[in-house]
């Protein structure tokens, strides 16, 4: 068993991340660059922690402390900056759970962190607060940290206007009585409220006791025009999954808990979460999710090597001109069948008018990129006959069918 450390025994480090975390150390336009620093003081962090788990732990702490005060003056409206730290907290809290040490240090950190919280104005660590319980890693530190908070939190959470207040430390509150199994005065402190944020911690609540068919109904009642729905996605996916019915979290919830900022990100985003699904199912089922968007998944279907398919989507709805040009750019010499179908099918979209600031460049590479593809297929009278087809089927816009029918003879 590893030793257990004291306060002073995992303060010692020369670590390299507090200096880029200065207070006001980033400017308005710091977005990216602050992103990026935490990234590499996360990486830092895990490499420490593969030798000595409370110094790491230490690290982390130390590295949310200087989180807000160093990112106040960024300009986060974009949500990319708010999004990079709820990753870094999702990576530092299992650091800090998981470390050996003994109640003291705990409870020094705990205030820290506590501290912190309290202090974030902008607020960059308010998600530091659901990971309450787990931070406290036993139920008797939780049980001591639900003790403290539990009468301000029963303030917030009052139906009486007149002692109603904001309390930052709610959802710490109601995590750490779950953490401490005290479910009877989590149901009784969360009675006045249908307020999602706090409801669902009645469903992690049940949960806890294995009641996980409860905890999904209740999850599923509660959906509503100001309740999460990703959350309620999530939270139900979890503990179907924990139940070991993986096929009915994916189809009830999880083509529907990882939607990110792209197809293609919600695609990796589901991949990765069920790693056992077929690609090609998984992205079958997603394009099912968007009808008269088939066309958008395109780009998808082509990073997963699915061409075939890739073509088929394009065909059924619109789809981005330069995109579809794009890979007939790149795949000309290796996937050439591929490479002139995505071509033709660009020049298709340009002539019927889709396309965003689409310019003579656009379509004469969409041209180009077609041809060089059919030439690897011996295929450029094919190819020529198709365009002209195009550009005297009477859709093409006057731009498009001015450049094209330059090209095949008909300006």
């Amino acid at each position: 068993m590893k030793s257990k450390k004291r306060p002073e025994m995992v303060a010692d480090h020369a670590w390299q991340f507090p200096a880029r975390f200065r207070r006001k150390g980033f400017s308005w336009k710091g977005s990216q660059l602050a992103a990026q620093r935490l990234k590499e003081a996360v990486a830092e962090i895990k490499a420490v922690a593969r030798k000595d788990g409370a110094l790491a732990a230490e690290g982390a702490v130390r590295l949310i402390e200087k989180i807000s005060p160093a990112l106040e003056q960024v300009d986060s409206s974009s949500g990319a900056l708010g999004s990079a730290v709820n990753r870094t907290l999702a990576e530092l809290v299992p650091i800090i759970a998981g470390a050996e040490v003994d109640a003291e240090v705990r409870e020094v950190w705990l205030d820290r962190l506590f501290e912190a919280s309290a202090a974030d104005e902008i607020p960059y660590l308010e998600s530091l607060s659901d990971y309450w319980g787990e931070l406290c890693a036993t139920r008797e530190i939780a049980s001591a940290w639900a003790d403290r908070l539990l009468e301000l939190t029963r303030r917030a959470l009052t139906p009486d206007k007149k002692f109603k207040a904001h309390f930052h430390g709610t959802c710490a509150c109601l995590s750490a009585l779950v953490r401490a199994e005290r479910f009877a005065e989590l149901e009784d402190i969360l009675r006045p409220t249908d307020f999602w944020p706090y409801k669902r911690w009645l469903v992690k609540g049940l949960a806890a006791q294995g009641k996980r068919a409860e905890a999904i109904a209740l999850a599923e009642a509660s959906r509503g025009p100001w309740t999460n729905e990703t959350d309620v996605n999530l939270l139900c996916e979890e503990m179907l999954l924990a139940d070991g019915k993986v096929d009915e979290a994916y189809r009830r919830y999880g083509l529907y808990a990882h939607r990110a900022g792209t197809y293609l990100a919600t695609f990796r985003a589901v991949s990765r979460k069920y790693p056992s699904k077929d690609k090609a199912e998984i992205l079958g089922d997603l394009v099912a999710t968007t009808p008269g968007d088939e066309g958008k998944w395109f780009a998808t279907a082509k990073e997963a090597g699915l061409y075939n398919v890739a073509i088929d989507l394009a065909r059924q709805s619109p789809c981005d001109p330069k995109t579809l040009a794009r890979a007939a750019r790149d795949f000309a010499d290796d996937e050439p069948r591929f490479a002139q179908a995505a071509g033709l099918l660009a020049l298709h979209w340009l002539v019927s008018g889709h396309g965003y600031e689409i310019t003579s460049l656009d379509v004469w590479g969409a041209y180009h990129s077609t041809l060089k593809a059919a030439e690897h297929l011996g295929t450029v009278a094919d190819a020529k006959k198709a365009i002209t087809a195009l550009v005297a089927s009477g859709r093409a816009d006057g731009f498009v069918r001015q450049v094209l029918g330059r090209e095949v003879g008909l300006g």
